[in-house]
């Protein structure tokens, strides 16, 4: 256990420091829970002997995009046929993420070949929009009418 101030409260609490994960989304807010809540999380667990990881990346795709791109995969589905086969939403997912990632096919295990794509939980929102982007484009050159919702911040442009 490690002393933990909480942002906004006076008083410290006593968390336990398995995982700390906050969204940081403007210069003063994140100076503020660098300084107020994180360091002295950090600096706890420190003087008390744990070890620490810190790690900083972009924020991941939302579920407004997960959803919008499975809407995007069924239209595809249902009707694009790809050599003569009728692919799932989810074949269709690897074929895209594994295009989208310029990513390699292996040998599977008992023969036949694996595409290794991306996971798109894991996907930042920009890489979900450019995945998006791909899948229309697709779309468009096979014909597909897409009945998948738009979710775009009015302010970033960015498909959320």
């Amino acid at each position: 256990m490690a002393l933990c101030p909480m942002l906004g409260e006076g008083n410290a609490k006593r968390v336990e420091m398995n995982r700390l994960t906050m969204t940081m989304f403007e210069p003063v807010q994140a100076h503020k829970a660098l300084t107020q809540t994180i360091w002295p999380a950090i600096k706890a667990a420190i003087m008390a002997g744990h070890r620490m990881t810190v790690e900083v990346k972009s924020e991941t795709r939302s579920l407004q995009a997960n959803a919008r791109m499975w809407a995007m995969l069924t239209d595809v589905s249902k009707q694009v046929d790809w050599y003569g086969r009728k692919l799932t939403p989810e074949e269709w997912k690897h074929v895209f993420t594994a295009s989208l990632s310029k990513q390699d096919v292996v040998p599977g295990i008992d023969g036949g070949f694996v595409v290794l794509g991306k996971s798109t939980s894991k996907m930042t929102k920009s890489e979900m929009a450019e995945l998006q982007e791909l899948i229309e484009a697709f779309g468009a050159q096979q014909g597909v009418r897409f009945t998948a919702p738009e979710y775009v911040d009015q302010d970033t442009r960015e498909i959320t």
